[in-house]
């Protein structure tokens, strides 16, 4: 009798932290990524280097990383689910664990530092020029220029690598420590823009957040492929949602099919 496998506790694991991430985000606040963006139009009269100070401290470094966190365990634990995958299947039993523990903590220190950067670069902008739709206009244009790019596409494709992992001792942590960290700067290599246009979005950011999180998601989906400036993101996802609508209206008509024809033999019973 073949042996029918349910869904694996890892996963289950990485479901369960990645959902409390986003409650997290959304029903705490999505300030806690970006606490202090719109201050500055409350502030019209203060100097510049003193509103900025003032940013600094309501974007205290602690909690920019605690809310980078969040963000890392909402956004981007469904991105490493296959990474994570070939980091349990290269490991010994006993081993396991600690290897996946490794690879996500040297990701999301990764992730943690890139986004307080990124943080930084989006607060000096709108405090250094006040227009938020100016500044968010010119991040969408600049992530359309970069999802195009050659270099957007390299990104990817190193999101998809697969490195050999040492199976003993000290190597194999090494090896699993390195992979998180360079995945997980091929990961903001592919979707630092897309970070940039959440972090300017304004009171739209969580909607943004959650965009961004499928679109990611999505081009995550497609195989590498060669470098060349081409639109690229959401190809394979929008051929399994395809399938996925043919499939559901096919089991539709039929079932509907099938009750007109039950309907139809009993008036004719009722008739005779």
């Amino acid at each position: 009798m073949r042996r029918v496998h349910g869904p694996r506790p890892w996963l289950i694991v990485l479901a369960a932290v990645s959902l409390s991430g986003w409650l997290a985000l959304l029903l705490g606040g999505i300030g806690a990524v970006a606490p202090a963006l719109c201050v500055s139009g409350t502030l019209p009269l203060t100097p510049l280097l003193t509103s900025f100070e003032l940013a600094l401290l309501f974007n205290a470094p602690a909690k920019l990383a605690s809310g980078w966190a969040l963000m890392w365990a909402a956004m981007m634990l469904p991105l490493i689910a296959a990474s994570l995958r070939h980091v349990r299947d290269r490991s010994l039993a006993r081993r396991r664990t600690a290897a996946m523990l490794l690879f996500a903590t040297g990701h999301a220190a990764v992730w943690i530092i890139a986004g307080m950067v990124l943080q930084l670069v989006a607060l000096s902008a709108l405090w250094a020029v006040p227009a938020p739709r100016a500044w968010f206009t010119g991040a969408v244009l600049l992530a359309l220029l970069w999802q195009v790019s050659p270099l957007k596409q390299w990104s990817l494709n190193r999101c998809h690598r697969r490195p050999q992992l040492a199976a003993f001792g000290w190597r194999a942590d090494r090896d699993a420590l390195c992979f998180g960290l360079g995945n997980a700067i091929a990961c903001v290599g592919a979707c630092w823009a897309l970070m940039l246009v959440m972090l300017l979005a304004g009171p739209a950011e969580p909607l943004a957040m959650i965009a961004v999180a499928l679109f990611a998601f999505a081009e995550r989906l497609d195989t590498p492929a060669a470098l060349a400036w081409r639109w690229r993101g959401g190809g394979k996802a929008l051929r399994l949602i395809g399938a996925a609508a043919r499939d559901i209206g096919s089991y539709l008509l039929v079932v509907t099919n099938a009750r007109i024809s039950r309907v139809s033999r009993s008036s004719s019973v009722l008739i005779e």
